[in-house]
């Protein structure tokens, strides 16, 4: 046992505060020299975290007070990364239950909670945002103990202390009376209420590995806990990987954290979080132990994935022009790195040797997964997203989400008419104050492929006015046949670049995604059509001139201010029979087929598939 070391996990609902808590605590941490330029949200270290405002990956650091390490790890909020949050209480002995003074407790708190309490974690809450103008602390603490004996927490664990805080002003209090003005009792209530790590200095080694990252210089490295024993640099060791063999090998590099920084260790004992390398082929689960007595520890379970997308190389006219990796191999190559690190993906390959089948646990998930691809430089097309579904008992089940809409009364009607088309049903309905007056909490339980799509639907229909949230809550039986997309596509029928004249005469046939200009091609969307069909139509049609003068000037052609579609709309638009082609410098939407008279021709009664 190891008085000096603290391992603590941060866990909240998405955008809760949980890396912005963080910064605070490094920077009050001494970790930062003084005259040093500190970015916020410092542990969103990549591009896209920063971007979308999100943690996608578990990150780990250190600091230390008043003598003793506290580690730190930093989960993410969203529900697609569920299984990041999972591996990262593997390493920690407590934890740190954000809570926004104004949203309460939303599904991903459950969820992470849940996960804790099963663990039998002692928590420690922290009411955050209490600056915030609508803030209601006192009714938020009671929503919080409501949760706590929801999930059936044992007397001990609604023992926890609460905190109120501003993690943007590096603020906490023990109560909305204190006049504390710095994170010393969020310091305080942590040396106080997380336990010593357990485990035996001198025992058999036993290191379980619950994360993995990627080094140019060293190539994979293994994140874990050491459980029981000590580790040194240099050390042969066995791994005890997932099938039950034991592979041999030696550590030739050990890390530790220090703030944002690895830091190099000679040996490291029982309740250390540190970070090994040298190690070919180690993976999440798996346990480093002594070669004299391997004993492996209890594997972490991997989420199953829930959704699929194909990705191909792109065989678009435009396939080339701005991509550097453009070939199938440069495809299989970088799924298979990202294999390496992202455990909570599969990659299967299909009868086309172009080809792969990419499974992950939700659509954002693929979604961040394209984007980073095409700011590498690789060029691909995407297919539309399809559910995971298993048999069990004979009978074919889909997954099912739970899903939390906090909507302003009056557009209730037409929410729950687009949530019950796809076969979502409401299981709770409470008036709520958390986003001002006059606003209506909803639950439903929905199969996963009737979210694809939902939330641009109801951004239109409520005017963009909803908080909408969703949460895995396993599996049902098949629901039969879903209308998703009931409208056809406007699709380009020659190539040429787009006119403001025949963008206008289009514009009442649907909604364009492109504005005059622009290049297209044969087969591509330029826009939604208002009917249940598709129109080939001429979009870079222009304007006969004449010599005979109009007796009136010409009307000034004026557009409807189009919409183009981002990544993750894309994604959600496209039907069966359409890829959403994306490269570095452009996303397009178009047919599989590009060729209209090879195309099937769509026949279906109104309103349905």
């Amino acid at each position: 046992m190891n008085p000096n070391v603290r391992n603590i996990a941060i866990i909240a609902h998405v955008d809760h505060g949980k890396t912005t808590l963080v910064d605070a605590m490094l920077k009050q941490s001494g970790i930062f020299r003084e005259n040093e330029e500190v970015i916020e949200r410092v542990m969103d270290s990549n591009e896209l975290e920063r971007e979308r405002g999100i943690t996608i990956l578990a990150k780990n650091t250190a600091i230390t007070y008043q003598g003793v390490r506290i580690n730190i790890v930093d989960t993410p909020g969203h529900s697609d990364f569920g299984g990041e949050v999972e591996r990262a209480l593997k390493m920690v002995d407590g934890v740190l239950l954000l809570v926004d003074a104004s949203e309460g407790p939303l599904p991903q708190t459950r969820y992470v909670l849940r996960k804790a309490l099963e663990a039998k974690l002692p928590p420690i809450v922290v009411i955050n945002k209490i600056d915030r103008a609508d803030a209601r602390p006192r009714e938020v603490v009671n929503e919080v103990y409501d949760l706590f004996i929801d999930l059936d927490a044992a007397e001990d664990q609604l023992e926890f202390p609460i905190l109120y805080a501003s993690a943007r002003k590096g603020v906490a209090r023990t109560s909305l009376e204190d006049d504390s003005e710095n994170l010393q009792p969020l310091f305080d209530s942590i040396l106080k209420t997380i336990p010593t790590p357990e485990g035996e200095a001198d025992g058999p080694l036993q290191l379980l590995v619950a994360n993995l990252d990627y080094s140019e210089y060293h190539g994979r490295l293994a994140l874990g806990r050491i459980f029981s024993g000590r580790l040194r640099r240099g050390d042969e060791v066995a791994v005890v990987k997932l099938e039950g063999s034991i592979q041999k090998t030696r550590i030739t590099k050990l890390y530790g954290f220090k703030g944002l920084d690895r830091t190099d260790l000679d040996e490291a004992e029982a309740g250390d979080i540190v970070a090994i390398a040298g190690v070919e082929g180690i993976t999440i689960g798996e346990t480093v132990t002594s070669v004299e007595t391997p004993l492996p520890l209890k594997r972490i379970p991997i989420d199953e994935p829930t959704i699929s997308m194909v990705f191909t190389v792109n065989t678009s006219p435009f396939s080339g022009r701005d991509g550097t990796y453009v070939t199938s191999r440069h495809l299989r190559e970088r799924l298979n790195k990202e294999l390496l690190t992202n455990v909570s993906i599969r990659v299967e390959e299909m009868d086309n040797t172009d080809s792969f089948k990419v499974l992950g646990r939700g659509e954002l998930q693929l979604a961040i997964l394209i984007e980073m691809m095409r700011r590498e430089g690789y060029e691909l097309m995407v297919g539309k997203p399809e559910i995971v579904t298993r048999t069990a008992d004979g009978k074919l089940q889909e997954p099912v989400e739970q899903l939390i809409i906090d909507v302003p009364q009056e557009f209730v009607g037409l929410l729950m008419q687009e949530v019950g088309a796809r076969k979502g049903v409401n299981t709770k309905m409470v008036g709520h104050g958390t986003m001002g007056t006059g606003r209506v909490r909803l639950d439903f339980s929905i199969p996963s492929r009737g979210l694809i799509g939902l939330r641009s639907e109801v951004l239109k229909l409520t005017r963009g006015t909803i908080v909408m949230n969703t949460l895995f809550d396993g599996y049902t039986d098949w629901q039969g046949d879903m209308s998703l997309r009931l409208t056809g596509a406007l699709i380009a029928d020659r190539p040429g670049r787009t006119t403001s004249y025949a963008l206008w005469n289009l514009q009442e046939r649907g909604e364009l995604f492109v504005g005059p200009g622009i290049e297209v091609y044969k087969g591509m969307l330029v826009g939604q059509s208002a009917r249940w069909d598709d129109m080939d139509v001429n979009a870079t049609k222009e304007k006969k001139q004449t010599n005979m003068r109009a007796s009136v000037a010409d009307e000034a052609i004026r557009l409807v201010p189009i919409h183009p579609l981002n990544l993750e709309e894309a994604i959600e638009f496209i039907a069966e029979d359409e890829y959403v082609e994306v490269t570095p410098q452009s996303i397009r939407l178009r047919k599989k087929i590009l060729e209209a008279n090879r195309r099937p021709r769509k026949y279906r009664d109104k309103g349905q598939e």
